[in-house]
């Protein structure tokens, strides 16, 4: 078996590093997956709202799956900037559901420490990916000059 030679057009631009790997946002995909487990924790919350805060069930699933449904939301619209705004505003309501469930303190505050950790250590890593992506352009463009 012989492998398949890939003809010009088929070979990604930037030394073998498509264009897609080079979008790839760390701190999207890193802020989607808190938001995304933040919303299971947050839709949990309706029951305990009825049974141990004593809750209206209308008002304890509007806030349990309201919050659970923004988290959704939230984390597929992360590729806007104000999106990481309003996922700031969640984990200030998940904090604040500490009022009525006291654990939602510590809960709410693991979160936003995860969030904190996904948004700011995400940037760190697209900073540093940039600039290895920007040496490695730098090396493969000399590599083809000396050629």
């Amino acid at each position: 078996m012989t492998a398949a030679v890939p003809e010009r057009g088929d070979v990604p631009e930037h030394g073998g590093i498509s264009d897609a790997e080079r979008r790839k946002s760390p701190k999207r995909s890193m802020s989607a997956a808190v938001l995304t487990l933040e919303a299971i924790t947050l839709g949990l919350t309706t029951p305990v709202l009825i049974s141990i805060a004593d809750v209206d069930g209308w008002l304890a699933t509007l806030v349990g799956v309201g919050l659970a449904l923004l988290c959704v939301l939230t984390a597929g619209m992360l590729r806007a900037e104000w999106a990481y705004g309003l996922g700031w505003l969640i984990q200030v309501a998940a904090i604040g559901l500490g009022f009525l469930i006291p654990m939602m303190f510590f809960l709410g505050a693991v979160f936003a420490a995860l969030w904190w950790g996904a948004v700011f250590l995400g940037v760190k890593i697209e900073r540093e990916r940039a600039a290895a992506f920007a040496a490695f352009d730098a090396e493969q463009g000399r590599a083809s000059d000396d050629s």
